[in-house]
This record gives structure tokens, C-alpha cells and sequence, in this order.
């Protein structure tokens, strides 16, 4: 029987999951199809408990639906709950199990390309909306030392310090602009911009949360963006001799982590990079 997989979203055009995750099942002859399926948030229900047929083997998750999917879920794994969110689904024999690949598949990324390890450094997260929550935490669990979490909201800013306090760690929240925020990236070890800026067909995509001569040579900078390709943020860390990474590697690891559930193999996680950036290059990123 071909197993059924997929990616559910509202929108869901933008989605490049399909190209990655197919392109994996192919190379290792899975009998499997992974499609994306535009689902209103009214029919998110019967959505998750058709998962439970047996030629299902679960889906991924996307906005706006992270959180809608939790009720109809027989049981969320730690670090969903830790999170708040939901982007993976798994069919054990029609019982779903929920789970959050979105902070390890960050921390994967970052180890497997750059050798980053947390333990002990020093983090500037730029943002505070879903993305910077699921990264703290896993930035907290993996034993960074220090976070500073700069927003234009600082009450937005303020709430993830002091998640990141009362999980032990020293945090601090400041605002996204200025000498206060020259300051914390001048002494971090990793910079990591959760916020839109610089990505394409945003409000700001030619702005850059820093300058070249803001980024210190030794920091690895992480950009969750992955359009374009290489953001304005990157090409200022490239200049400045530090580490870039793009968002791209962020959202093939989460996928990474979720094929293995679902799966029980390991994934070729380098088909499904080419593979995906070779798809965002026909697109233009």
C-alpha cells in the first residue's frame, strides 16, 4: 500500500516541503507520496482525524494551523507542549502523536554546518513572535549561557526573557535598534534574526537588522528567512567575516527530523538540500 504524507497549510501554494521530502522517499525507493493540501482553519478537524487511516503515515504543519491541530491529537510530545505548537503529525495505527521539529531541526542545522554548540555561549535573538520562541527554547536546552532578545515590542521581548529566566538562563530583553543593540551583537557568539526583515516581497526586503561593522568576524548569524537564498543580513555577516547561514538549512533539518518519525529511516538529509535549493533557484531566491 503507498503510504500518504504531506503538508497542511492556509495558504499553502508557497510551501516547498514536497520538493525535499519526495525527493528523499525517491532515494531511498519508499513507497510513499508527499503532496500539500490548502486546508481552511473550519475543516482542520476532519483533516487531522482522516491522518488515522491506515495508508497514512502523518503530515507536516504550517501557518496558520500549529496550533488549531493540538485538540484533535491523542498526545504532544514535550517539546510541542514546550513550544506551543505543533508542525509534525504521526499515525501510530491510528493513534496521532504531535510533535515540534522546528527547534531541533535548529540546532541540527547549526551543528551540521557551522559546528555550533550552545553550550555556554552567548545568543542575540532578533525578534520575538513563534519562530524566536521555539528557537530560545531550544537554545535554553542545549545550554547557551546568555540570551539577549531584542523586538520592536518589548513587551513581546520581555515575555521570552523571561521564559529563557525561569528555564535558568540569563536573559535580557532590549529593543531591535540603536547603540543598546550594537552592543549585544558586538559580544555574541550567535545572531539570530527571526524577523522578516530583508525577506523578499516584505515590507523592508533590501533592510538588514545589522551592518557589517555591527557583526563581530567571530559570530555565526542564522537568518530563519529563506527568500532570497542569501538575505542582506547574510551578505553583511559574509563581509564582516562571520559565519552565514540561511534559513533554508533550518527548514530541511526540521523536515529531517520529521521524515525519520515517520519513516523509522535515516534521511538523506543532503538530497534533500540539493534539492531544495535547487528548487528555490528556479524560483529566483
Amino acid at each position: 500500500m503507498t503510504k500518504r504524507l504531506g503538508i497542511i497549510g492556509y495558504p499553502i501554494g508557497h510551501s516547498i516541503s514536497p520538493i525535499f521530502q519526495q525527493a528523499a522517499l525517491d532515494a531511498l525507493g519508499i513507497d510513499a507520496t508527499y503532496e500539500k493540501w490548502e486546508v481552511t482553519p473550519e475543516g482542520v478537524g476532519d483533516f487531522v482525524n482522516g491522518l488515522r487511516a491506515p495508508d497514512s503515515w502523518g503530515i507536516n504543519i504550517t501557518l496558520p494551523h500549529k496550533q488549531a491541530v493540538i485538540p484533535f491529537l491523542d498526545e504532544v510530545d514535550e517539546w510541542a507542549t514546550a513550544a506551543g505548537a505543533v508542525n509534525t503529525i504521526v499515525n501510530h495505527d491510528g493513534r496521532l502523536t504531535g510533535h515540534n521539529t522546528d527547534g531541533p531541526g535548529f540546532l541540527r542545522a547549526l551543528l551540521v554546518e557551522t559546528g555550533y554548540d550552545p553550550k555556554g555561549t552567548r545568543a542575540l535573538i532578533l525578534g520575538a513572535g513563534g519562530s524566536a520562541r521555539g528557537i530560545l527554547l531550544a537554545l535554553v536546552r542545549g545550554g547557551v549561557d546568555s540570551l539577549v532578545i531584542a523586538n520592536r515590542t518589548m513587551e513581546r521581548a520581555e515575555t521570552l526573557a523571561k521564559l529563557a529566566v525561569e528555564n535558568g538562563v540569563k536573559s535580557e530583553a532590549i529593543p531591535i535598534a540603536g547603540n543598546v543593540l550594537i552592543k549585544a551583537a558586538a559580544s555574541a557568539d550567535l545572531i539570530v534574526n527571526c524577523t522578516s526583515v530583508g525577506m523578499s516581497h516584505g515590507p523592508d526586503e533590501q533592510g538588514t537588522p545589522l551592518t557589517a561593522a555591527e557583526i563581530p568576524a567571530s559570530a555565526i548569524v542564522n537568518d530563519v528567512v529563506y527568500t532570497p537564498l542569501e538575505t542582506p543580513l547574510l551578505r553583511e555577516a559574509t563581509a564582516a567575516g562571520a559565519t552565514a547561514l540561511g534559513g533554508l538549512h533550518m527548514l530541511v533539518y526540521q523536515g529531517v527530523l520529521s521524515f525519520q518519525m515517520w519513516t523509522g529511516q535515516e534521511a538523506p538529509a543532503d538530497v534533500m538540500l540539493a534539492a531544495a535549493t535547487k528548487e528555490m533557484t528556479s524560483r529566483g531566491a
